[in-house]
């Protein structure tokens, strides 16, 4: 059985899968809103100590170390719950984000194959270009027919590297 995911609707909704940042801290945030809850709580109480501290009120202090401490088991036992539910939401999200991976990483080695292999096919030409001139060179027909005999091997060539570049980049290969 193929270890890729079943097809889904959304196979062709790149935004469903591939989330920024932003996005992906609203989906988590959606999620698990305990543990944000847990920090905003620990950070009240951090406040509210201090405060205490800064108006000498000893008891209120007490009160408000207590109470962070409180907050921190709480947004604690958050992380440990929400981990336990969403293992495994997570982990076929770091499955098919294997696969993208694996997919993007196919293309970009498709891609570099056929620019070899433009790079190869130009170099080809330029051999026989080269080839030609010293022919022609060495028949004795001087550098008119060496230039001829460039120009014709230039007109079947479709262009060099850049060319096979700019195709590659606007997807025409």
């Amino acid at each position: 059985m193929s270890a890729a995911p079943l097809p889904s609707s959304f196979d062709n909704d790149r935004d469903f899968y591939e989330e920024n940042r932003w996005q992906k801290f609203s989906r988590r945030l959606r999620e698990e809103p305990l543990i944000p809850l847990g920090c905003a709580l620990t950070c009240y109480a951090l406040v509210g100590a201090a405060r205490s501290i800064r108006a000498g009120n000893h008891v209120q202090t007490n009160r408000m170390f207590r109470a962070r401490i409180y907050a921190q088991g709480f947004t604690l036992l958050a992380i440990v719950a929400g981990s336990m539910y969403y293992q495994t939401d997570r982990d076929k999200r770091k499955e098919f984000e294997g696969v993208v991976a694996e997919n993007k990483a196919k293309q970009k080695n498709e891609a570099w194959i056929r620019e070899l292999e433009a790079r190869d096919r130009e170099d080809k030409e330029w051999k026989l270009r080269r080839d030609a001139a010293r022919a022609a060179a060495a028949s004795g027909e001087g550098v008119g027919s060496a230039r001829k005999a460039i120009e014709i091997s230039e007109r079947k060539g479709e262009g060099g590297i850049v060319d096979a570049v700019r195709d590659l980049v606007q997807g025409r290969h």
